[in-house]
């Protein structure tokens, strides 16, 4: 009989924990933010290698009112939150909060048809720049939807028909103001557990109880909370809560809140937007202000050493979408000119850069486009509303096909715009703006 070493054992445990806790439904759902496992990877069959001439077919749109959040895909139901404006100027300000009085929603719509099956709803009032709605992306896990509001109302519904279960405000409960641009960190449910970007002394990590909303722990204190979403990486042997602030990038054991290991990475504005990206033993994190930089992850204690940082030739700065990395390369949009940037993760180096899948000819200041992996295609879902199928390798981008699936209904620096992250579900994806959400199918006929 072979006998494994406890530490071992031990490892083997922790990833299959962390592979059943994250992966909230079945492959065919997308229960959160970026996916079933959050790493942008969409792993149904039978899906378009390329947009036929006559276009993609669209099954349904439904109308819904502002906001960022994306849409979330479990069970056969489509859940979205939005923002239905009574009174105020909502004209976009980089660093004016704009007020408004209205309502913060969370709908569940049926995935097939675009049926409303229920809404829940309350009073709230913005005092936010970029006001257009919720930023997170609702959570569903079991029965349960999380959904994280614009001001800090974390609330917890049933999945099914709507019921409160509970409740909290985060902002008063607190006593943080609102991030300028609202509570933006999308929750993240492991286990028993939710955790949340919250701010305050001591309070930048908030760990819920998922099913009755009391707090387990709480942790750091920053000069901003940051607007990164917590993420979960398995190192040393071990799971690791990654919180990146406005001024560090920190490792806590995600039961108990202590802090394994911090490292300075210091966004311009207090922009820590995108999640951390880990590949192997490297952990890739990077922000606006051309802040990015590389950390080899230690292998038997929790730990990590800078391999390498950006400069403005090297690296990858993003901002509003998070970046993939694939075999080797990082693949992420440039928040400085919208750049789509294909980079060296063990360098930095890179390998090609081009505006096509974002702004167009023109470099645009926060350019974006969503990335999702499907196979040997990627679908960027960009700013202008297009979905865009294409190969992405260390050789360069090069597309097979688009279909306009949105009209951009925000506004940045001047652009139309729509920030808004799809979900891939159903052999289909679900994309919103302000105005409405859309099922479009990706369905090859097979």
């Amino acid at each position: 009989v072979r006998v494994f070493p406890m530490r071992m054992i031990k490892s083997i445990l922790a990833l299959a924990f962390l592979s059943l806790a994250i992966s909230a439904t079945d492959a065919a759902d997308w229960p959160q933010w970026m996916g079933p496992n959050r790493d942008g990877m969409w792993t149904e069959d039978g899906i378009v290698r390329e947009v036929p001439s006559t276009g993609l077919k669209v099954k349904w749109r439904v109308p819904v009112g502002l906001g960022y959040s994306g849409p979330a895909a479990a069970s056969g139901m489509i859940y979205v939150s939005d923002y239905v404006k009574q009174s105020g100027d909502s004209t976009n300000g980089p660093s004016r909060r704009a007020e408004l009085t209205g309502v913060e929603r969370l709908s569940c719509f049926r995935a097939e048809t675009g049926e409303l099956i229920w809404r829940h709803q309350y009073s709230r009032k913005y005092a936010l720049s970029y006001p257009a709605g919720p930023r997170a992306t609702p959570v569903v896990v079991e029965n349960e939807v999380y959904m994280l509001g614009a001001e800090g109302d974390l609330i917890c519904l049933s999945a099914d028909n709507g019921k409160l279960i509970w409740k909290r405000a985060l902002k008063e409960e607190y006593k943080v103001e609102s991030p300028i641009w609202g509570f933006s960190a999308h929750p993240l449910v492991y286990g028993d557990l939710i955790y949340c970007v919250v701010g305050g002394n001591g309070s930048v990590a908030v760990a819920f109880n998922r099913k009755n909303g009391r707090e387990h722990w709480r942790a750091l204190t920053a000069s901003e909370p940051g607007y990164c979403p917590p993420t979960i990486i398995e190192a040393a042997g071990k799971p690791q809560l990654l919180i990146w602030d406005a001024d560090k990038l920190n490792s806590l054991s995600p039961t108990t809140g202590k802090v394994y290991w911090s490292q300075p990475l210091k966004p311009a504005y207090g922009m820590s937007i995108a999640a951390p990206r880990k590949s192997g033993n490297i952990l890739f994190a990077s922000g606006i202000g051309n802040v990015g930089a590389a950390f080899e992850l230690g292998s038997s204690t929790p730990s990590a050493k800078l391999l390498w940082k950006g400069d403005t030739t090297t690296g990858v700065y993003c901002a509003n979408s998070t970046p993939l990395i694939v075999d080797g390369t990082i693949y992420g949009v440039g928040c400085q000119k919208g750049l789509l940037i294909a980079a060296d993760l063990k360098t930095g180096k890179r390998h090609w850069e081009t505006t096509k899948p974002t702004t167009g000819e023109r470099p645009g200041s926060h350019g974006t486009a969503f990335i999702v992996k499907n196979g040997d295609r990627y679908f960027l879902f960009n700013e202008t509303g297009d979905l865009i199928v294409a190969s992405l390798s260390n050789d360069g981008y090069s597309e097979h096909g688009r279909f306009h699936v949105l009209e951009p209904t925000n506004e940045c620096f001047g652009r139309s715009v729509v920030w808004s992250h799809p979900a891939f579900a159903n052999r289909s994806m679900y994309a919103r703006n302000d105005k409405e959400l859309v099922c479009v199918s990706l369905s090859d006929g097979s």
